[in-house]
């Protein structure tokens, strides 16, 4: 569903049919550590450009929102775990690398990325 910024996004929800108002963050609403969600937040998220790049079914995403200083500004923090194998995932978008590291022929991409920066 497209987010109020624009953007493809599994993880928003809305429901404006016959009178309703209903807009969420599904990720964000799992997270009992997180501020509530803003429709202004999805602005500045980086899941739907995450999980453009990286379609993996081991990957679980965590949306933290934390207000800022004052409630002026707020921050957007994804946290990346692969399920398959227990560990934390530092860059989302390139994704786990063990996972990376059992596909074949993925080395000469990873290489190609690194070559162009």
């Amino acid at each position: 569903m497209k987010t109020p910024a624009g953007k493809e996004c599994p993880q928003y929800y809305a429901d404006f049919h016959r009178g309703r108002h209903v807009q969420e963050c599904r990720l964000a609403a799992r997270n009992p550590d997180s501020a509530p969600w803003h429709p202004s937040d999805c602005a500045r998220c980086q899941v739907p450009d995450i999980l453009r790049a990286n379609a993996s079914p081991d990957m679980r995403l965590r949306l933290t929102i934390k207000p800022g200083i004052l409630g002026f500004g707020r921050s957007n923090k994804v946290d990346a775990y692969c399920e398959k194998h227990g560990i934390a995932i530092d860059d989302p978008i390139v994704g786990c690398p063990r996972c990376n590291a059992e596909r074949p022929g993925i080395d000469a991409f990873l290489n190609a990325l690194e070559s162009k920066e």
